[in-house]
């Protein structure tokens, strides 16, 4: 039975436009949130086994920004890459693509959550233009290093395990709702009961919508073999980083370290959540990047000067 979204009234005032586009042999899939005249243009990233509703709450709280948010290829509504691997060489590859696709007039400032913030690092560092680079709650160090290592460890034989089997039971265990909740209910910090099933409502929804396991394994492996503090020294633009006081992936410690690393790194941690920032501190999150944009005074970029090839 669905759940009461507790931002469904903000996200419905948010007008909302569907498009497609070809990317590396992808039909990549995208929503385009706010005004088409808005003064300032985000491309936003989500996450490991998300898809574009993941990142509406924070997009929802927004102001006066217009947000373009795609499915990564072989999750949600968008299909597998034929022209280049699922690994963070080719998602920020077709990020690349993505942007240029656009025919955008000015550069957009890059949001990337989660595996998000590799992928769009490693784009950036590339040479994907923009004036700005946004990572939530950013992988800064070896995902199956984190404050839960145990669990991390389990996670890597569950994918390993889904790999393995005969397709048919792989895919079966791979989008299992059981093994969906046992990872909300580690991830999930709020108290709030209406929030956490809510939360659970979202996962068991969209959690499991990849097109095949292929396609999930490697993207996998390319989330736990790459994290964002790589590819630091080579992003020459303002990076905010927005932290979890109790990430159960990164330390508060290893995202200092990437902010300290980056040669404009700016580090914000919110207090009392998890990896779940999109879902449980939107608002808070929103927030962060509005005073980003405004202290920075952040307006359009050069055009793309390279591109990962």
């Amino acid at each position: 039975m669905p759940a009461p979204n507790p931002y469904a009234s903000l996200i419905a005032l948010t007008p909302v436009r569907e498009d497609t586009v070809e990317i590396l042999g992808s039909t990549t899939r995208y929503w385009t949130y706010g005004a088409a005249d808005a003064s300032l243009t985000i491309v936003a990233v989500h996450g490991f086994r998300g898809e574009h509703h993941g990142l509406e709450p924070i997009i929802a709280h927004l102001h006066g920004v217009r947000v373009i948010n795609p499915d990564l290829p072989g999750f949600g509504e968008s299909t597998p890459m034929t022209e280049a691997h699922e690994d963070v060489d080719g998602y920020a590859r077709w990020l690349g693509f993505f942007v240029d696709a656009l025919g955008l007039t000015q550069a957009p400032l890059i949001l990337g959550h989660s595996f998000g913030s590799i992928v769009t690092s490693a784009a950036v560092a590339g040479g994907l233009a923009t004036p700005a680079l946004i990572l939530v709650n950013p992988i800064a160090a070896p995902a199956l290093q984190g404050p839960k290592a145990f669990v991390s460890g389990l996670t890597a034989f569950y994918y390993r395990l889904g790999a393995a089997l005969p397709n048919r039971v792989g895919y079966a265990l791979l989008g299992s709702s059981l093994i969906t909740r046992f990872v909300t209910v580690q991830m999930a910090i709020t108290r709030d009961p209406t929030l956490r099933k809510w939360i659970h409502y979202q996962h068991t929804t969209y959690f499991s919508r990849f097109a095949d396991r292929d396609t999930l394994s490697d993207a996998f492996r390319a989330s736990t073999v790459h994290w964002a503090t790589e590819y630091a020294t080579e992003i020459q633009v303002p990076t905010l980083l927005i932290a979890a006081e109790k990430d159960q992936i990164t330390t508060v410690a290893d995202e200092q370290k990437l902010a300290d690393t980056l040669p404009d790194g700016e580090l914000h941690v919110i207090a009392d959540v998890g990896h779940l920032i999109h879902y449980e501190k939107p608002a808070e999150a929103a927030a962060i990047i509005e005073n980003f944009v405004a202290q920075r005074q952040l307006g359009a970029a050069k055009p793309r000067n390279k591109r990962a090839e």
